[in-house]
């Protein structure tokens, strides 16, 4: 059997029911930043830096807590990591996409990310797909609301 594909990600929760989302270029869907981990790169330390790629974050990776791996698609699965930060802990407006694939028709650079939001987690289904549903809707949201909340996210607005 064929092992199954991880990728790392970061769920970045508020006091407010909401977490930090970000929208994937071309659809209509908002995802948690994540992605694969480098060869020989830790999980904790890929989800780091694909919230730095996807949106600016410098997250203090020593404070993530591991939720554990989780069934995602039939050939991936997440490891996630969570922070419980302040509702205005990240400056959205500075938050930058520095991953990027090639655009379908044009062959150009175009990036992975195109805008990030606090999204309600009342209402998943607005806004992901089902199997992120899926996925959320399993975690164990009175632990990751009880975690110590960070004031403050460092978003890092160069290009």
């Amino acid at each position: 059997m064929t092992a199954r594909a991880v990728s790392c990600g970061v769920v970045l929760a508020n006091r407010r029911g909401d977490l930090f989302m970000c929208h994937a270029t071309g659809t209509a869907r908002w995802d948690l930043p994540k992605g694969m981990a480098d060869d020989g790169e830790a999980p904790r330390d890929a989800a780091v830096r694909e919230a730095w790629e996807e949106a600016g974050l410098r997250l203090p990776a020593a404070d993530l807590v591991d939720l554990g791996v989780f069934d995602y698609l039939p050939a991936k699965r997440l490891h996630l990591f969570a922070l419980c930060v302040a509702d205005d802990a990240i400056a959205l407006a500075g938050c930058r996409c520095r991953s990027f694939f090639p655009h379908r028709h044009t062959g150009s650079p175009t990036p992975e990310t195109d805008a990030w939001a606090w999204q309600p987690r009342a209402d998943m289904a607005g806004w992901c797909g089902k199997n992120m549903i899926r996925v959320l809707g399993s975690l164990d949201w009175a632990a990751i609301d009880a975690l110590p909340e960070h004031a403050h996210v460092e978003v890092d607005a160069s290009v």
